[in-house]
């Protein structure tokens, strides 16, 4: 493998980029004309990798290793000298990029590439030598973190140097996705560009605390106009001037931001904004949620101009849908969104803004004007064949003998969400339909069983929550009636949705160093997978009531004196947990299995659809929303008991 880097521009991208590759083993050259900005480089860097090691994110040796692959210079021939990879990353100025892009292909025949957030590569590569080798490797803010890369294929640039730079981005670690054809915007900041510039126009005849309050009463760490002041007005009105040149002139009709810019007001950066702000925090005034701007309206603006990607070749859905999660730091895209939307409700959205504004960005696409929006967002062929190759699953299933194993494999939480719980009744299938397994292992993969429900899933109305709730109740529940034995091996995290799973199986045996409890209720929520009707069966309502109502935890030992568990192992427990089920496997009767689980629990009174009715309501409530985002926020919640 080539491994040595160069890096052009060592400002807050730059060395966080340079950062990236040499925690990734690459020798890494950082450049910059100002000295001031390599020391601060330096600087920064150091303090950055001192974080990674004191939080356990990487080793000591690791951590003196990394520093070792980074080199500074003051000069660019020097920097990309024998370079596999040169990198431009400094600001995003057309002017700038073009003259750095062009030196650099002066010196280097390897592959170049830009870090620019918006502007075309096709645009840059007139400025430099063997244009075929320029592309676009764009990094999100801050690269150490967040794991995208966009990867932009100009109109010259050969196919060969993007799969190179995908396999690159995948071996640092970073989840690249292909801009097919060059915008400007790409993918991310293209899908985003319209709800700017609505929030742009709102902001002359709106309160934007009122507004901001909406957005994060919704579950939002920031609200838009706090998130303007974050990034730099100067930055979203720099954003909209090139839109305004590339993409539409639309994008030029907002004049509130330029009273800001002209007098200096640039956000956090300044000290001054849209607020003020103090210690890197903004000042917002209390005002009541106002939704002058809904989520409807932002969401049917995302999926409008997604389908516009879609229509002009640039992006598959899936790429669009994974850009706009990790690249906004989402729990979710608009192709998730519009799987609980129809056509028509995004059509209707769309003219009222366009009626509102005059605004042409907002008219809706062919695609949603003729009903064809689910249609759009189905995986094409080829992608469908790439995901079942290469998509992680959240399920891994094994079977030894007479014995099954399923792992839950949704990060390193194991999370469960609608996704595993499909491949979980996919598993269940193959598990009733074999007649030689006899017994089945439920445990997590890595060092926690499940740390619960995955609450990044868009879900649309009450009623699509009560589905879900029954889906995960009916789901858990053909564990509880199925002719065989189910062993939970329960260790690390036990919370939520993953306690749920594990009551709904026939035995639980854990670890020391397992945590279990309901956080349900200090969300504004209570157990929708059945635990608020398996746990009372299991241990009494007395003890059960303490566990929900309290959302605290408890350790092993203290399951195991109430009964949830019945046995701890301490050394080598997943292989004793397996060791246990292999047995049962091999000397428990299937028929007597089958009789003693229906006559067991069939004697306790389960009301699985009342449970489901209950969490379909509490959807609909301000106390939900008030806990995940006090969940978020790391605060106490303040809930009103609505």
């Amino acid at each position: 493998m080539d491994s040595k880097i160069a890096v052009i521009g060592a400002g807050t991208m730059g060395h966080g980029i340079a950062e990236v590759f040499a925690l990734g083993g690459y020798c890494v050259n950082l450049e910059d004309f100002y000295p001031e900005v390599i020391e601060r480089a330096k600087r920064e860097i150091n303090e950055s990798l001192s974080k990674l090691l004191s939080s356990g994110k990487i080793t000591r040796e690791l951590y003196d290793k990394t520093l070792k692959n980074i080199n500074y210079y003051n000069n660019i021939k020097d920097a990309v000298d024998g370079a596999y990879i040169s990198i431009e990353a400094v600001p995003e100025k057309f002017e700038i990029k073009k003259n750095v892009l062009s030196e650099i292909s002066n010196y280097t025949d390897g592959i170049i590439a830009s870090n620019t957030s918006n502007i075309r590569i096709t645009e840059l590569a007139e400025f430099v030598k063997k244009p075929e080798r320029l592309l676009g490797m764009h990094f999100f803010n801050p690269p150490v973190l967040m794991k995208l890369v966009e990867v932009i294929k100009g109109d010259k640039t050969d196919e060969k140097y993007i799969d190179e730079i995908m396999a690159v981005a995948k071996a640092i670690g970073k989840v690249p996705i292909k801009v097919m054809k060059d915008e400007a915007g790409f993918i991310v900041n293209r899908v985003s560009a319209p709800e700017l510039l609505v929030f742009c126009m709102a902001l002359s005849d709106s309160d934007p605390a009122g507004i901001d309050a909406f957005f994060k009463s919704q579950g939002l760490p920031m609200g838009p106009y706090q998130l303007f002041d974050y990034v730099g007005l100067d930055t979203v009105y720099d954003s909209l001037k090139y839109y305004a040149q590339e993409l539409s002139p639309d994008y030029g009709k907002c004049k509130n931001l330029d009273s800001y810019v002209n007098a200096g007001k640039l956000g956090m950066k300044t000290g001054s904004g849209i607020y003020r702000w103090e210690n890197g925090k903004a000042v917002i005034p209390e005002a009541a949620p106002s939704e002058k701007i809904s989520l409807m309206d932002v969401f049917s603006l995302e999926i409008n101009e997604a389908t516009k990607l879609i229509e002009s070749g640039i992006a598959t859905p899936n790429d669009i849908e994974t850009g706009v999660k990790l690249g906004l730091n989402r729990p979710f895209g608009p192709v998730t969104v519009a799987q609980g939307l129809s056509s028509s409700d995004v059509l209707k959205t769309l003219n009222s803004l366009y009626e509102k504004y005059k605004i042409d960005v907002f008219k809706p696409s062919s695609t949603i004007i003729n009903g064809k929006l689910k249609e759009a967002f189905s995986p094409h062929k080829a992608e469908k064949a790439r995901d079942e190759n290469t998509a992680q699953k959240y399920i891994i299933f094994e079977k030894h003998e007479n014995t099954g194993i399923i792992k839950l494999n949704n990060t390193k939480n194991n999370l469960i969400g609608s996704g595993l719980i499909d491949e979980l009744n996919a598993v269940l299938d193959r598990i009733s339909a074999d007649n030689d397994i006899h017994a089945v292992l439920i445990t997590g993969n890595g060092t926690n069983f499940s740390a619960g429900a995955d609450l990044s899933q868009f879900i649309n109305s009450p009623y699509a929550f009560m589905e879900m709730s029954k889906k995960g109740e009916n789901t858990f529940d053909r564990i509880t009636k199925m002719n065989k034995i189910f062993v939970a091996y329960l260790k690390g995290y036990v919370l939520g949705g993953g306690l749920e799973l594990a009551l709904a199986c026939d035995i639980r045996v854990s670890s020391g160093d397992a945590v279990l409890g309901f956080p349900e209720t200090s969300l504004g929520l209570i157990p929708g997978y059945g635990g608020s009707q398996r746990l009372p069966a299991l241990i009494g309502i007395s003890r059960a009531m303490d566990i929900i109502l309290s959302a605290e935890r408890i350790n092993a030992q203290k399951a195991y004196e109430y009964g949830i568990i019945t046995r701890i192992f301490n050394d080598d427990g997943e292989a004793q947990a397996l060791k246990l089920t292999e047995e049962l496997s091999q000397r428990i009767s299937p028929a007597s299995v089958y009789t003693a689980k229906r006559l067991i629990y069939g004697t306790s009174r389960i009301n699985l659809d009342f449970e489901s009715i209950s969490m379909g309501m509490l959807y609909g409530g301000n106390d939900l929303k008030e806990g995940i985002r006090a969940f978020m926020e790391k605060r106490p919640p303040k809930f009103g008991g609505n």
